[in-house]
């Protein structure tokens, strides 16, 4: 797909992070951008940032595990900008790395899958049936992550869980599109290949009411910076990938067509290769054996 000035691009989780990297990569292209996150202060510092660079914006807080809201999401941007040709569903919650996956509390399920998944589904039914019904191209990015798509982590086993249902979410959107013969191309987004920056170790900030914790939060880390500093004083060497490379990656992704945005990693083919093997033997999982559990 070509991206021109003038196209709109929706970006959920768009407040900080990769979102706001994607929403920001986008602009610089001259397209307008539609900002949707669950924290409105950060979300306005995005909006007003870009808008003071001269990109057409519109910001929506956006819970997008409420349908509605992203069915009125969907209608904002087609009011203001009168079409949609890029569509990332970014947003996402880090809930579920405290101890094994059967202690976890129902609530830590509910409120991954209803962001991580549910989040991902409402988009996809919001937009692109009218994305197809335009007749003009477009992209549709589904943001998951080499912890659930590339090789389960046992030690996130919720968010894992989570994050490879949404690769499978985006290869039947992908194959549906193709049988709807749909100008709008499908895409499943593998951040990395390094650790990231940004706010998905403090998503418990934003958890709802509804979803609320029956016990304290067992995680030895509360955020980014401690699990750092942890690993730094254990001797181990700490890689960031800065989220405007992956923003780089996706603008680059979308104009090739490429299914899977998964950057070139000697680690993460290492990982599919000893997952795919095991499949072709009908081996155990030994590739998960060097996860310390413990």
């Amino acid at each position: 797909m070509k991206l021109t000035a003038g196209q709109t691009a929706v970006v959920t989780g768009a407040a900080s992070g990769i979102g706001r990297a994607m929403a920001r990569r986008f602009a610089a292209e001259g397209l307008n951008v539609v900002l949707a996150d669950v924290e409105e202060g950060s979300l306005r510092q995005a909006a007003d940032e870009l808008a003071g660079d001269g990109a057409q914006v519109l910001a929506r807080t956006v819970d997008v595990s409420d349908r509605d809201a992203v069915t009125a999401l969907a209608a904002a941007a087609y009011d203001t900008f009168g079409a949609v040709h890029v569509l990332c569903n970014n947003a996402g919650v880090g809930s579920g790395a405290e101890g094994r996956m059967w202690e976890h509390e129902p609530n830590d399920w509910k409120w991954a899958f209803s962001v991580n998944v549910w989040g991902v589904f409402h988009g996809i039914q919001a937009f692109v049936p009218r994305m197809i019904a335009s007749g003009e191209p477009g992209h549709v990015v589904n943001t998951s992550s080499g912890d659930g798509g590339i090789a389960p982590l046992p030690t996130a086993s919720v968010y894992a869980v989570t994050k490879a249902a949404v690769v499978t979410m985006t290869e039947s959107l992908y194959a549906h599109l193709k049988a709807e013969h749909a100008r709008v191309g499908a895409s499943v987004l593998f951040p990395g290949p390094h650790m990231l920056r940004t706010g998905l170790w403090e998503s418990h900030r934003n958890r709802p009411a509804r979803y609320a914790k029956e016990r304290p939060r067992r995680t030895p880390y509360r955020s980014l910076d401690q699990w750092e500093a942890a690993m730094k004083e254990a001797g181990h060497e700490v890689a960031f990938t800065p989220v405007e490379e992956v923003a780089e990656h996706v603008v680059d992704g979308i104009r090739a067509d490429r299914f899977w945005m998964l950057p070139v990693s000697e680690h993460s083919d290492r990982q599919i290769r000893a997952r795919s093997r095991s499949m072709l033997e009908r081996a155990n999982p030994s590739y998960l054996e060097s996860f310390i559990l413990d």
